[in-house]
């Protein structure tokens, strides 16, 4: 099941883990991606799955033009505009694995194995999100996983799921979220409710 290619390509496998990957691109091209989007990339040419994640980070490398200008502390509106627009600023983002769909079935588990250099990574449509969150059976891969803002990072998926679903459905999917997280999160209350008012549907 390779869709990737319908959908807007954000950047290209810099480094991979089973557990998640950094996908390189340009600072021009980061109107697409955000924090908590779902994403998924071909494992190689040949591979018979696709790895589905969510970005957790996005972070742009320090550029020395940009240092001098700031350290100059006389910035010209043009100088600022010529950097956004025209210099290809390296931007890094960072997603963690949640599952795969191998022959059109979904696996909330981390995949067998990781994406390879250079592979593409694209932003999962709004019918793969739908499929994928159907089950919200990788919400615990999410909360088991250090090094990431959990919370923030749990409450941003669980939204742009919401948000991929026509609108009389947001509700009913965001209270069964909270149903889900109440189940796994019985013995942390503070966290349960901090979750809880994050996701709370409007």
């Amino acid at each position: 099941m390779n869709e990737t290619a319908q959908q807007p390509v954000i950047g290209s496998v810099l480094r991979a883990s089973t557990v998640g990957f950094v996908c390189g691109t340009r600072s021009q091209e980061i109107i697409h991606p955000s924090f908590g989007a779902f994403v998924r990339t071909r494992h190689g040419q040949s591979a018979d799955f696709d790895v589905i994640g969510v970005i957790y980070a996005i972070s742009i490398d320090d550029d020395p033009l940009v240092r001098q200008l700031i350290m100059a502390n006389n910035l010209p509106h043009a100088a600022a505009r010529d950097q956004r627009e025209n210099r290809m600023v390296p931007v890094e983002i960072s997603v963690l694995n949640v599952g795969f769909i191998q022959d059109n079935v979904i696996y909330h588990n981390l995949p067998p194995r990781p994406p390879l250099s250079l592979d593409q990574v694209c932003l999962c449509d709004q019918h793969t999100v739908v499929h994928f969150t159907r089950q919200l059976d990788f919400l615990r891969l999410i909360l088991n996983t250090g090094d990431v803002p959990t919370e923030q990072l749990l409450a941003a998926a669980l939204l742009q799921a919401a948000s991929a679903r026509p609108r009389n459905e947001r509700y009913a999917f965001l209270v069964d979220a909270g149903r889900r997280l109440a189940g796994m999160l019985s013995h942390d209350l503070p966290r349960l409710q901090h979750l809880l008012q994050l996701i709370r549907p409007a």
